[in-house]
């Protein structure tokens, strides 16, 4: 044996003998699984990149914990079925926290306040959800978007629900005609319509929604994660991003600003 190959073998002999061999490398890595298109939680930038409030987020934790990130691209609706299956050990996409999802999965603690909106076509002479009787509305498949839309469509008289996967989709169906409104999160709405004056970010949905990172149903990885998000909280790092993505300084009042606890079943 050569000397070169027998420094190899020795040194991937002791590697092993210490749990560090190939499959220890790959276990350090945390993947975390994205919807990449959620505009400006997740997306490319123009070199291809991915880029984002929640991308810088989990690049910090995952700095904090020692491992690298993985983003892997998964479709809204499948994140939840990938970290309970172990294929991913972290989701994000502006995941709501919600008392029947906590019954599945676990999040770690919110760290952003939002709400539903309608955005329609500024030309379009709809203002709100009122002038939506008849119409057709998009929504992003498994979001607490689409289940506003479906348990208020007989109330807000909605002539069809229209499911898409991430807001560009959506977007170009609603400048086509294709769709009358688009209901969905709407700090990435007035992200994105901020300087597109054809669209119309038309009526806040009050619905109380907080936005955290998911895991499989008591992962010891969400208390790991819990605890950074308390340090980045405390440190202004998570308000820093706030400035950084929405152009302002976060409310002290907001989850973004205070530590919080882990959400729990009530």
């Amino acid at each position: 044996m050569r000397r070169r190959n027998f420094l190899r073998a020795a040194a991937l002999a002791s590697g092993l003998a210490l749990g560090i061999g190939a499959a220890g490398a790959q276990a350090a890595d945390l993947t975390v699984g994205a919807n990449i298109g959620n505009v400006p939680w997740e997306f490319q930038d123009d070199s291809g990149a991915f880029v984002g409030f929640e991308v810088d987020l989990a690049t910090e934790i995952g700095k904090r914990l020692g491992r690298e990130v993985k983003i892997e691209n998964i479709p809204f609706n499948g994140l939840f079925s990938a970290v309970q299956s172990g294929r991913i050990d972290m989701a994000m996409s502006s995941i709501t926290i919600t008392q029947k999802r906590l019954e599945s999965v676990s999040f770690a603690q919110p760290y952003y306040d939002s709400d539903q909106s309608l955005t329609v076509m500024a030309a379009s002479g709809i203002k709100g959800l009122a002038d939506m009787k008849g119409k057709v509305v998009g929504v992003d498949t498994g979001s607490t978007g689409d289940m506003w839309a479906t348990e208020n469509t007989a109330a807000q008289g909605f002539s069809d629900i229209r499911r898409y996967e991430g807001l560009a989709p959506a977007m170009l169906d609603l400048a086509a005609g294709r769709i009358d409104g688009y209901i969905s999160d709407i700090p990435a709405l007035q992200y994105y319509a901020k300087d597109k004056p054809q669209y119309l970010v038309s009526e806040r949905i009050p619905t109380g929604e907080q936005y955290s990172m998911m895991f499989a149903k008591d992962a010891p990885l969400a208390a790991e994660v819990n605890e950074v998000i308390s340090q980045l909280k405390t440190e202004g790092v998570v308000a820093a991003l706030h400035k950084k993505w929405f152009g302002a300084e976060p409310e002290a009042t907001t989850s973004t600003a205070k530590v919080l606890d882990m959400p729990k079943l009530d």
